[in-house]
């Protein structure tokens, strides 16, 4: 069973969209992209708001 993970490789900020990347197999410059368009479309505080909560949330990988 795949679960989601903050990447430790492919991160920028947080490792959110790298990590939602890694667990759905594409590229992880489209889920940036999709999440940029996000959030300015919802006024910026949303989007930043989604991906804060993001990193709160989904748990970091284990090194074991």
């Amino acid at each position: 069973m795949k679960k989601l993970y903050l990447s430790n490789s492919d991160k920028i900020i947080g490792g959110v969209c790298g990590g939602v990347a890694e667990y759905f197999e594409i590229d992880p410059t489209l889920i940036r992209l999709i999440a940029v368009i996000a959030t300015v479309l919802t006024g910026f505080v949303g989007g930043i708001i989604i991906y804060i909560v993001a990193m709160i949330i989904i748990p970091k990988r284990p090194f074991f």
